[in-house]
């Protein structure tokens, strides 16, 4: 058992945990952050995906004791109280989301990207449909997700976020 400490979604937590438990568990089990799903738990649907200190990183493939110092934000911490954020609210337009268990994963991990990418960087629709097909759906087609994407960008940028006609055919 090891005592660690971290910060989830801007909250303080110490707790114990055992060497082997995934950080996935520990969100999901230890301190009730249950948007982390769990899929295929091998890294390859990306429904786990969190931000760890800045970085999408699969939470199934990472132990909790890894976590010990660090900052983590999950799809919870991605609303401001019952205002969802601009993605979340891109995905919603854009319909973007069906059966929502992988959701939570595609928010984080574009989360990330357009956070590291900055405000002056210009997201094509090549590099969207790149970024999404890191995770699996098997609902959308991934061109709701495409255009969120984009859209969210665009808007991040000031730029007109409604025309998102050059997003192709994502699948």
């Amino acid at each position: 058992m090891h005592h660690i400490t971290l910060r989830v979604n801007g909250h303080h937590h110490e707790l114990t945990v055992e060497a082997r438990r995934t950080l996935a568990d520990m969100l999901r089990h230890d301190l009730g952050y249950t948007g982390t799903h769990l899929g295929c738990e091998h890294g390859i649907c990306g429904a786990c995906t969190v931000i760890l200190d800045g970085q999408p990183a699969r939470a199934c493939l990472v132990f909790g004791v890894q976590a010990d110092g660090a900052e983590v934000r999950t799809v919870e911490g991605l609303a401001n109280g019952d205002q969802l954020s601009d993605l979340q609210q891109a995905f919603s337009d854009h319909h973007a989301l069906q059966c929502g268990f992988c959701t939570p994963g595609f928010l984080m991990l574009i989360e990330a990207y357009l956070a590291e990418a900055g405000r002056d960087r210009t997201l094509s629709a090549e590099q969207a449909r790149g970024l999404v097909a890191s995770n699996l759906c098997r609902c959308t087609g991934y061109q709701g997700i495409v255009e969120a994407v984009l859209a969210t960008a665009q808007a991040r940028q000031g730029q007109d976020a409604t025309d998102t006609r050059d997003a192709g055919d994502a699948t």
